[in-house]
């Protein structure tokens, strides 16, 4: 099956993985300041996103845009791709395509060295997309140790665009932090979301 069909009970059986919830997991992450720029677009963006309501309206005007400043805030140090195809195993269900893949390396023809997956909740609920998420993530540790590029530490992020949930990996152990984010607090996501790459440069 695809990653989105992935329930959080599927991947813990599947992938022997140990679930760990705790809230306050990344609530040390320091806030990172945000451009004025970022800070425009979304006034103008996110009512507009909210009140067409679709998924596609969220990603492109509200999710997409913060992605853009992580990336120029990392000096175009990462790539971020967007509604591409990530098959690493279909045998075991680790394909499909991905709502949006951030990765270590600037090259942005093609994905090298996932490092932090992003899932957009489904009919805006969060929790029915967390499998989805861990999934992503098993298929991003998975992708990396075949390419002979072990990363530590394998982020995840389940959001409406204007609430985020995050999650990260280590071997075979997913922490999902119970405490959620909202636009209001944007310098402490994009905090977290720099926070993986940092961990795993460093």
């Amino acid at each position: 099956m695809p990653y989105s069909q992935f329930t959080v009970e599927d991947v813990v059986t599947q992938f022997d993985i140990t679930l760990v919830e705790k809230a306050g997991i990344f609530a040390k992450t320091p806030e990172v300041k945000i451009s004025e720029l970022l800070e425009k677009i979304l006034e103008y963006n996110v009512p507009l996103a909210l009140a067409i309501a679709s998924e596609k309206a969220r990603s492109e005007m509200i999710i997409a845009p913060i992605l853009i400043e992580l990336k120029q805030q990392l000096s175009d140090n990462i790539s971020f791709f967007s509604g591409k195809d990530f098959t690493v195993d279909a045998e075991q269900g680790l394909n499909g395509f991905c709502d949006f893949l951030i990765s270590l390396s600037a090259e942005q023809i093609f994905i090298n060295a996932p490092v932090i997956t992003l899932v957009e909740a489904k009919n805006d609920n969060i929790d029915s997309s967390l499998g989805q998420c861990m999934a992503e993530m098993v298929g991003a540790g998975l992708f990396n140790r075949r390419k002979g590029r072990e990363i530590k530490t394998i982020y995840g992020t389940v959001t409406t665009g204007s609430v985020w949930k995050f999650l990260r990996l280590e071997g075979r152990v997913v922490e999902i932090d119970l405490q959620e984010y909202y636009l209001s607090q944007l310098g402490k996501i994009i905090g977290i979301l720099k926070s993986g790459i940092d961990v795993n440069i460093n």
